[in-house]
């Protein structure tokens, strides 16, 4: 088997584990609906173990261009390779998501939601702010590419790393999941995203175009980052970016903190107004 299709197949083996458990839990007429964050989680992180399991040997397993990118930036990964195992990462990703649609094929129709239904392809936040949720994925994905590198630097039982870095998935949805549904992979929001808009879902709404960019350009950034960040620091070698980087990162936190306060002085403005308006109405 080729790196190309090593890459398309775990990713969709990826998809197919981690969008089936969401599309279980939140569509209606499912047997695992209402299961909860806690099952969503596990589940993605089994998906990522079996993806890992599936293809190791033949690509190495990145199944995320983040990861790809990150080991690029840290000089564990040829850049000339990069474009070839992205798109085999985003071609598999979109097989897979239409897999999980052709599975669940009787639950659409009995789901209502829109929301529902595009989570089963795609992220979005739980407080919709583009600044924080930039930074919610950056955050997520730099911890993912950094315990990628942990998990790496010690030895395990043979056979024993893929499900290490399930783990590694899991704590990531737990902890750090809870603001955007922790996208930490470009493919795997944006090529079902391409799959919930072509595909012929019952009552599917909108793909949620505006906010697709976020969990596309917020896990590169943490990607490349983590990758810098752990060649610089735990094996000093510090590269030419990493100065420039660190300086951006800082910057666009700071960013981040002034518009959320921007936006959390309006939100308390415009409750204000409200209120003065419903006391005069009495």
């Amino acid at each position: 088997m080729s790196p190309f299709i090593g890459e398309l197949i775990g990713t969709m083996i990826l998809i197919i584990f981690g969008g089936g458990v969401v599309a279980g839990v939140v569509l209606k007429g499912s047997k695992a609906e209402g299961a909860g964050w806690v099952v969503i989680t596990i589940g993605w992180g089994l998906a990522v173990t079996m993806g890992v399991y599936a293809v190791g040997n033949f690509s190495g397993a990145h199944i995320n261009p983040a990861v790809t990118l990150g080991l690029a930036a840290s000089g564990d990964f040829p850049w000339s390779d990069v474009p070839y195992y992205i798109t085999a990462q985003m071609i598999g990703a979109f097989i897979g998501a239409c897999i999980v649609f052709f599975h669940y094929l009787a639950q659409w129709r009995k789901t209502e939601d829109q929301g529902a239904k595009l989570a089963v392809f795609s992220t979005d936040p739980a407080v919709r702010s583009y600044s924080a949720n930039l930074v919610s994925e950056i955050i997520g994905t730099f911890i993912l590419v950094l315990g990628l590198a942990f998990i790496g630097a010690n030895e395990f039982t043979e056979g024993l790393n893929p499900l290490i870095v399930g783990l590694l998935i899991v704590a990531i949805g737990m902890s750090l999941g809870g603001t955007t549904g922790y996208a930490i992979n470009p493919a795997r929001d944006l090529g079902p995203r391409i799959a919930h808009f072509l595909l012929p879902i019952p009552g599917k709404g909108t793909s949620d175009w505006k906010y697709a960019w976020v969990p596309i350009v917020g896990p590169l950034i943490g990607g490349i980052y983590g990758g810098m960040f752990h060649k610089a620091v735990f094996l000093g070698e510090i590269g030419s970016m990493f100065w420039p980087m660190s300086v951006f990162i800082i910057i666009l936190f700071i960013y981040a903190q002034m518009q959320n306060a921007r936006e959390y002085n309006e939100a308390n403005v415009i409750n204000q107004k409200e209120h003065i308006n419903a006391e005069k109405s009495v």
